[in-house]
């Protein structure tokens, strides 16, 4: 299966971050906590060079928690500041701000000694479609003033957002980028869905999952769907289907509708916390 999908309103999206970025001092920069480096837009690194940055490993819920303290170290190592938060339950978000104004702490001294008092930190989110960015600014802000969804590219123009005297957010609309080099990571951003699922075959996704859960958390679906972990790949997809009722006409195994309520499984959290990469 081939991974591909870059909408013309990136393209257009991407030349506004590069004016943006003039105006802002940090790079708050979302990842999916299950795919920490696959859902890091390559292009970001180069449009926040000489910017101070900070990397939200959102959905640290759904995640495998050894593997999200592994990534953490990794990416510390690299300089950045991390930290792991869900959005949607708030949890980790009490840290942000202290993170926002620790990583300007210098931008912030050298505007005192210059006498300005009190001019915010101005922040740009970025991150791949359906990261959680709107959810993150509307958690933060405690209210919704971003617009959320559970689909990519919801959010497709710019809005700035104060929080209180210390902080302005930049929203930005969520960003691909034009060709996937390893279709590993096309994989998992699928799976994850920041790819449209509509350009999908959610059949050969279920089986990439079903072999990725085998090899790195086995047993799992033996537990969850009270199958023989050790048949094909294809033989499980059709034995979940069988437990689960997803028949058609006279019994016939419906492998698509078996395949889409897996992806849900996983997305959603119900197969546990599982994460997709784990080398760094």
């Amino acid at each position: 299966m081939n991974f591909q999908w870059y909408p013309g309103h990136m393209t257009k999206a991407k030349r506004q971050m590069q004016e943006d970025i003039k105006l802002i001092d940090l790079v708050i920069e979302l990842v999916d906590a299950r795919i920490p480096q696959s859902s890091r837009n390559p292009d970001i690194d180069e449009l926040g060079k000489n910017k101070f940055r900070l990397i939200l490993m959102n959905k640290a819920d759904l995640a495998d928690p050894e593997c999200s303290k592994e990534w953490s170290r990794y990416f510390k190592d690299k300089g950045f500041s991390v930290i792991q938060l869900d959005a949607r339950s708030k949890n980790g978000m009490k840290e942000v701000t202290n993170a926002i104004l620790s990583a300007c702490s210098e931008k912030i001294e050298r505007d005192r000694k210059k006498g300005i008092k009190n001019r915010p930190v101005r922040a740009m989110v970025v991150g791949i479609p359906n990261v959680g960015k709107s959810t993150f600014i509307n958690s933060y802000a405690g209210k919704a003033c971003a617009k959320t969804g559970n689909k990519p590219g919801v959010t497709k123009g710019k809005q700035w957002i104060r929080f209180g005297k210390n902080v302005e957010l930049l929203d930005t609309p969520g960003i691909l980028w034009p060709k996937f080099e390893d279709q590993k990571v096309g994989l998992r951003l699928a799976l994850i869905g920041s790819i449209n699922d509509e350009i999908l075959n959610t059949d050969e996704l279920a089986l990439e999952l079903i072999h990725f859960l085998k090899e790195s958390y086995p047993g799992l679906l033996a537990e969850r769907y009270g199958i023989d972990e050790s048949k094909k790949d294809v033989e499980i997809l059709s034995d979940v289907a069988m437990n689960r009722k997803c028949l058609g006409k006279g019994g016939e195994v419906d492998y698509s509708k078996a395949a889409a309520l897996m992806i849900d499984d996983f997305r959603s959290g119900r197969l546990g916390r599982i994460t997709l990469e784990n080398g760094t």
